[in-house]
């Protein structure tokens, strides 16, 4: 993949519309004023137009039955010339059903703005295996629909990936970061701000030494990358060479045993031995000794392929996390571990 530039979609501007896609879970429709509340955030703060594609706010019943409907949103979404960008309502666990229903050449032929995260990892696959950039970032339920509007760490990763063409360059460290939760389904909560603790910052799990390295972004949430390996659409062998892998734990809260062993596939790919770095995204819902655990079978699997030298950076503000960053899948990043830095080194959009 490192001789391969992938396409860049337009940038997003002011005025601009932007189409809500349920892929894989029909929450929206569950939670209609949640939803609404992210509809006007982003209308309000990001000065987006928001519509809805024909099967957005199905149900959840309706949408399972029906992956069909699903993939045609998004299709038809990228054949829209009035959409300019594309958001995830929310992930789930079966997006992965929609996968022979998409047309890769459309997704080449119509690049746009897509955005989500967790089981929405599904569909970044599809536009990496396209060839074209896409966005690991907050989902309209999840992050555009924060309690008393989108948290500013959000805003400003928003704007720097998906509005600017310019190099994006030093990714930030929030400055708090939170797991509490209140009910989605009852409607007084969007008033209440969400109880937030400082962020102590990245953690460096290994590699702290190291001189810089950097490669191309490309991962997602780890627990949906399981369900593509041995298929047509697990990304080639080549898409991996020196890249920048980046991981992020699900709400399952899976054991470290299990991320030991889904990462030890990943070495015997040769994926971790080709590998020029790691990112891996704040784990939810780990106690500290459980998130200790996890870093020390990342070592360990590492170790298991010689691989002591690779820069680990843990702790990272992405994924399902509070509040939630953008990384560009597909662009290139460097970390620099003496000097405690994450750099995004190119623009993600045109």
């Amino acid at each position: 993949m490192n001789a391969i530039r992938l396409v860049r979609p337009p940038r997003l501007t002011q005025g601009d519309t932007v189409a809500t896609v349920s892929l894989s879970r029909g929450l929206a429709n569950a939670v209609p004023e949640r939803y609404a509340a992210g509809k006007q955030q982003i209308q309000a703060t990001l000065g987006l137009r928001v519509v809805e594609a024909p099967n957005s706010q199905r149900d959840a019943a309706f949408l399972y039955r029906n992956p069909q409907g699903r993939a045609d949103d998004l299709m038809w979404a990228l054949t829209d010339s009035e959409v300019k960008g594309i958001f995830s309502n929310i992930g789930g666990n079966d997006s992965v059903r929609i996968l022979p229903l998409l047309d890769h050449d459309l997704i080449r032929q119509n690049p746009k703005v897509f955005m989500g995260f967790s089981d929405t990892t599904i569909q970044h696959v599809a536009f990496l295996n396209a060839g074209v950039v896409s966005f690991y970032g907050p989902s309209v339920l999840a992050g555009l629909a924060e309690n008393r509007g989108i948290h500013p760490y959000t805003v400003d990763a928003i704007r720097r990936v998906l509005f600017s063409a310019e190099v994006i360059g030093e990714l930030s460290e929030a400055q708090e970061w939170t797991e509490h939760f209140l009910d989605w389904g009852d409607p007084k909560n969007q008033e209440v701000r969400r109880t937030f603790q400082p962020n102590p910052g990245w953690m460096w799990v290994q590699g702290e030494d190291h001189d810089s390295v950097e490669g191309q972004l490309i991962g997602g949430c780890i627990q949906v990358l399981e369900m593509l390996k041995g298929t047509e659409w697990w990304p080639s062998a080549a898409a991996w060479d020196g890249a920048v892998l980046y991981f992020e734990t699900s709400d399952a809260v899976p054991e470290p045993w299990q991320v030991e062993e889904w990462l030890r596939n990943y070495g015997s790919q040769g994926i971790l031995s080709r590998a020029a770095g790691m990112l891996i995204g704040r784990p939810y819902r780990y106690a500290l000794e459980k998130k200790f655990q996890l870093f020390e079978v990342v070592r360990k699997v590492l170790a298991e392929v010689g691989r002591h030298d690779l820069p680990v950076v843990a702790d990272v503000d992405f994924g399902h996390t509070s509040p939630i960053g953008v990384l560009p899948n597909g662009c290139r990043a460097r970390i620099e571990p003496r000097n405690r830095k994450i750099v995004l080194t190119e623009s993600a959009v045109s």
